[in-house]
């Protein structure tokens, strides 16, 4: 095999390290899509919960109200956790 392309220009080897894209990024990604997950699940977790009690005691709309409002503030003190470890 020749060192030469077709137009008799030096070809420059490709190392292992400069064919492959850094994977740093990976771990941030994994943070944020687990970030987006706590805040859905603890908020649905707040709107299904507001809704039983809701449907259980008869307090329509104050069991959904509370129910968002505590799922929201469970949600905020989690990703805050979750931030701190990159600080």
């Amino acid at each position: 095999m020749s060192d030469y392309d077709d137009d008799d220009e030096p070809v420059t080897p490709i190392t292992p390290e400069q064919g492959k894209r850094p994977v740093t990024d990976l771990p941030g990604i994994g943070a944020f899509a687990a970030m987006g997950s706590t805040v859905a699940i603890l908020v649905a977790l707040g709107v299904v919960l507001g809704l039983w009690a809701d449907r259980a005691w008869g307090t329509a709309p104050w069991g959904l109200i509370i129910g968002i409002a505590l799922g929201t503030v469970a949600a905020v003190v989690s990703v805050v956790k979750q931030i701190r470890r990159f600080l």
